[in-house]
C-alpha cells in the first residue's frame, strides 16, 4: 500500500509545507482536497496556471498526487450543469498531475425521494459527466459516505453507474462508525469495487465541542476507539496495494491534534502494522 496525506488535514499549511513534511514523514504521495483557503482546487492557479511548477516541486519532493477529491454529488436531481463543469476542469487538472482517481459523493436527499429514484439519477449524472472529453482516462471513485455509506446502499447507487469507469472510495470510519459494519463485512460487500481507502481515528465524546454528528472527535492514530488495525489487517488479506489516505479532519473539526503531531504520527503508526 502506499501512503497519502489529505490537505483536509493542514488547511493552513503552504505547499513547501506540505511537501516537506509528507517527504520526511515518509509518506508517497497528497490528496488535495483543498489549498488554504480554497476547497475547490481546480479554481486555485498553483493547480491551473502555475500547474508546470508545482508539478515540478511535487516531483523533486518524490510525491504523486494520489488522487483529486471534488465536491461532486450525483445523485441530487435538478441541473448538472455546475457539476459537469467541475467535471471538465477536474479532467484539465487531472491530465496536469497524471492522476488517476477522481473522487465523488453519492448525495441526494433519501427522505425526499427514494433511493431508486436517487440512484437512477447518480446514474444520469455519472454519463453526463463521461461525456467531458477525457473523463474516461481517470476512475471516478465513489466514497461511501452520506445516504451511501451502508455496503447494500452503497451497492445499489453502484448497480446504476459503469464498472468500467466508477470505483469505490472506502472511507473505513463512515462504513464502522455510521453503518455498523465491521471492515471484513465492507470488504466481503464492495472489496471486488474498492481501489481507494481512507482512514481516520476517532474517539467517542458526544460532549466536545469538535464532537461529530455522531459523537466523536478525531484522534491520533492509534489512541482512539476505532479498529484502524484491523481495516489494514483485511485489506492485506485481499492483496490490496493501492493508496491508504491518513484524512485527519483538521479542516472541519480546528480543535483536534495538529498536523505536525498527527502526519507523522500516521505514518509511526501504519509501519507498526508490518
Amino acid at each position: 500500500m502506499r501512503l497519502a496525506l489529505s490537505t483536509l488535514g493542514c488547511p493552513d499549511w503552504d505547499l513547501e509545507r506540505i511537501l516537506s513534511v509528507g517527504r520526511d514523514a515518509g509518506y508517497d504521495g497528497v490528496d488535495f482536497r483543498g489549498y488554504r483557503d480554497e476547497i475547490d482546487v481546480t479554481r486555485h492557479p498553483l493547480f491551473t496556471e502555475r500547474a508546470d511548477d508545482t508539478r515540478s516541486r511535487l516531483e523533486a519532493a518524490e510525491l504523486s498526487v494520489s488522487a483529486l477529491s471534488s465536491s461532486i454529488c450525483l445523485c441530487e436531481s435538478g441541473d448538472r450543469s455546475a457539476r459537469v463543469a467541475e467535471a471538465r476542469r477536474l479532467v484539465e487538472v487531472g491530465d496536469a498531475f497524471d492522476v488517476d482517481r477522481i473522487r465523488v459523493f453519492g448525495g441526494g436527499d433519501p427522505d425526499a425521494r427514494s433511493r431508486a429514484d436517487l440512484a437512477r439519477f447518480g446514474g444520469e449524472t455519472m454519463r453526463e459527466i463521461l461525456s467531458v472529453d477525457g473523463a474516461e482516462n481517470f476512475r471516478w471513485v465513489l466514497e461511501t459516505h452520506d445516504a451511501w455509506t451502508a455496503s447494500a446502499d452503497c451497492r445499489r447507487l453502484l448497480d446504476e453507474l459503469p464498472a468500467d469507469e466508477v470505483g469505490v472510495l472506502w472511507d473505513a470510519a463512515h462504513t464502522i462508525r455510521l453503518a455498523d459494519e465491521s471492515p471484513r463485512e465492507t470488504l466481503d460487500a464492495l472489496g471486488d469495487r474498492i481501489e481507494y481507502v481512507h482512514l481516520k481515528d476517532a474517539v467517542y465524546d458526544p460532549d466536545h465541542r469538535d464532537a461529530t454528528d455522531d459523537g466523536y472527535v478525531y484522534a491520533v492514530p492509534g489512541e482512539g476507539d476505532l479498529p484502524m488495525a484491523d481495516v489494514v489487517a483485511a485489506l492485506r488479506e485481499r492483496g490490496y496495494d493501492s493508496w491508504l489516505v491518513f484524512e485527519h479532519e483538521k479542516r472541519w473539526h480546528p480543535s483536534i491534534d495538529d498536523p505536525e503531531v498527527a502526519l507523522p504520527a500516521f505514518v509511526e503508526w501504519f509501519r507498526d502494522q508490518r
